[in-house]
């Protein structure tokens, strides 16, 4: 076992509970959306997000039906987001599944994302609480602006590691900063609680995104993508934008391989190579402990025990992670 299955199993009544909410909830009069939908759920990912909810809820008081409706929320939107990129991306598996524009087309994947959101934001109302739904909104918003800015970055060549994190922050973090806030919501707890929780969910979120994007630079059947994806996509992330923002001018042959509109499969292999010689996945790793040094200390301003022992191991598990 590892951290993450600990902890899964510490809530396991609870994410039970979680995921009869959800196939309830997405269940319609439509025989089609209906199999779309029962087809997509036989397959359950780690569910981290709604794992910070209910973690956020018992650091802070206790699970309640509140609760488990905010970690629906914040789930659906989750796999709402994912169903719509595999349909951006043209993505026809995923971790090895099949996704639902592979399996149908992307009209009916289109109109099941679309039915996600609108199911999350009823949840988000359940729990009646205003803050909850401005939660989920907002984190609709943040997430498209997200992948906006890493389209523009890719297309305009912004190479700065703030617009870097400025985009996972976006697109990553916020999911994770929602998660806390809707679980700490859902059982009235205080503000400045809520605020070292949330820094400690952002720096989550930022570490998730770069131990994602190390996984592009090496070929692992678990992690479902082919190597060298985000380069494919126009996408420089952190190993390679470290080395490259240390050549000595913008005019070194690297530099300038970056920069191309299109890129041969040999070329990708070329620069993965270049940011793998160079440090930058060290530097990653370095990156990501530093982040873990700061949850720490954020994580030292809420109450001791088991449920603050596992926001700790969480954090250790996203590092280690291997898919």
């Amino acid at each position: 076992m590892n951290q993450l299955t600990d902890i899964q199993a510490s809530i396991k009544p609870e994410l039970s509970r979680l995921n009869e909410r959800i196939a309830t909830r997405l269940h319609s009069s439509n025989a089609l959306m209906n199999t779309v939908i029962e087809n997509y759920l036989k397959v359950k990912g780690k569910q981290i997000r709604p794992i910070l909810v209910m973690l956020a809820a018992r650091l802070l008081g206790t699970v309640n039906d509140r609760v488990i409706a905010s970690a629906a929320a914040v789930e659906l939107l989750h796999n709402a987001s994912l169903i719509h990129d595999d349909v951006v991306d043209d993505t026809k598996t995923r971790r090895g599944v099949i996704t639902i524009n592979g399996m149908w087309d992307n009209h009916i994947a289109v109109l099941v994302g679309d039915y996600f959101v609108s199911t999350a934001l009823l949840e988000a109302m359940t729990t009646g609480d205003p803050r909850a739904v401005a939660s989920v909104a907002n984190l609709g918003k943040l997430l498209s602006l997200g992948e906006i800015d890493q389209i523009y970055n890719a297309r305009f060549h912004q190479l700065s590691e703030d617009a870097y994190f400025g985009v996972i922050n976006r697109k990553t973090a916020s999911l994770f900063v929602a998660c806390v806030e809707m679980g700490a919501y859902a059982v009235d707890a205080d503000a400045e609680s809520l605020g070292h929780l949330c820094r400690y969910a952002e720096l989550l979120g930022l570490c998730f995104q770069i131990k994602d994007d190390i996984f592009d630079y090496f070929d692992d059947e678990k992690i479902g993508k082919p190597t060298g994806n985000d380069l494919r996509e126009g996408k420089i992330t952190l190993p390679l934008l470290h080395v490259l923002l240390n050549e000595p001018s913008d005019a070194t042959p690297m530099m300038q391989l970056s920069r191309k509109e299109q890129l041969t499969d040999d070329e990708i292999m070329q620069l993965i190579d270049y940011a793998k010689a160079n440090g930058g996945i060290e530097y990653a790793y370095e990156r990501m402990a530093g982040l873990f040094d700061e949850a720490v200390k954020e994580l030292a301003h809420l109450p001791a025990g088991p449920d603050r022992d596992a926001f700790e191991s969480l954090f250790r598990y996203v590092i280690s992670r291997d898919s």
